[in-house]
């Protein structure tokens, strides 16, 4: 049983998807009903959410995996859980569908369910008066608006490693294994883990094997030629020549409210990835 005893509810719905915001109403109704808060908010306003839905003990998140990786960032702070509700594609973190959620909601509210904690990264920029951002895939330096390769010189707590000659280098969590680093030839890691991944992507007379580094290990990537930052493909900043990013683990996770079996991962693997 789960010893959450929720009071508010956040709802982040995505505004493409057109039954989002007709299910994020019908689920506030429903919360109301309850007689519990409910804030609701479109994926798009990040930042509002983040006041909104502050105080909640749930959010939950209706629409496809990019969904949830912005619910992450506005969960963690405050150690919120996130019920992934899928109405998008793959929807790999998601616990439910949107033809579920309305008839197992009840049953998660009453206490049914486990916590799955994931590990997430810190993303700095100590060049840029930007402050740190916590991702829950992956941290990208890649190719600017030109396609060419650039190279990326690459330390791992202070001690150097290699420079890429690539098209970019990936760092990834656990969560992230089953993402963009999956796409360029990395290892797929178990859900829990709390190691970093280091994936060049096509590299070229470089390193080109993934790398599993430890969990207190912090990447320093510099970008040798003008690059791009892409922190969980949603937040972007341009590199310039010789600016450097660090990533390291986070001190905060992403807390995912599940219901079916502890071992749900290894199906919903092969399911999500084999090709149909």
């Amino acid at each position: 049983m789960l010893e959450i005893a929720v009071r508010k509810v956040g709802i982040l719905f995505n505004s493409r998807i057109p039954q989002a915001l007709e299910l994020a109403q019908k689920l506030r109704q429903l919360l109301e009903k309850r007689g519990l808060a409910v804030g609701l908010c479109s994926a798009g306003e990040e930042d509002k959410a983040r006041e909104g839905f502050a105080g909640s003990n749930l959010i939950l998140s209706l629409g496809g995996d990019g969904t949830l990786l912005r619910a992450a960032r506005i969960a963690c702070l405050e150690g919120i859980t996130i019920l992934g509700v899928n109405l998008g594609g793959v929807g790999f973190n998601a616990e439910l569908e949107g033809t579920e959620v309305l008839e197992k909601l009840p049953e998660l509210l009453s206490g049914q369910g486990w916590i799955d904690e994931r590990a997430m990264l810190e993303v700095r920029l100590p060049q840029k008066e930007v402050g740190s951002f916590q991702a829950l895939n992956d941290a990208v330096v890649g190719r600017g608006a030109i396609s060419q390769i650039i190279e990326v010189k690459a330390d791992i707590s202070g001690q150097p490693l290699t420079t890429y000659r690539a098209d970019g280098v990936i760092v990834a969590t656990a969560t992230g294994s089953t993402a963009y680093s999956l796409a360029a030839g990395g290892p797929v890691l178990y859900p829990q883990a709390k190691e970093i991944l280091l994936t060049p992507i096509s590299p070229h007379l470089s390193l080109r094997h993934p790398l599993v580094l430890p969990p207190e290990a912090v990447v320093r990537l510099e970008a040798l030629h003008e690059a791009r930052l892409s922190i969980d493909g949603q937040i972007e900043f341009q590199l310039d020549r010789g600016e450097a990013v660090l990533v390291q683990r986070s001190p905060y996770v992403t807390r995912l409210l599940r219901l079916g079996s502890k071992d749900f991962f290894y199906a919903r693997l092969l399911r999500k990835l084999t090709p149909r």
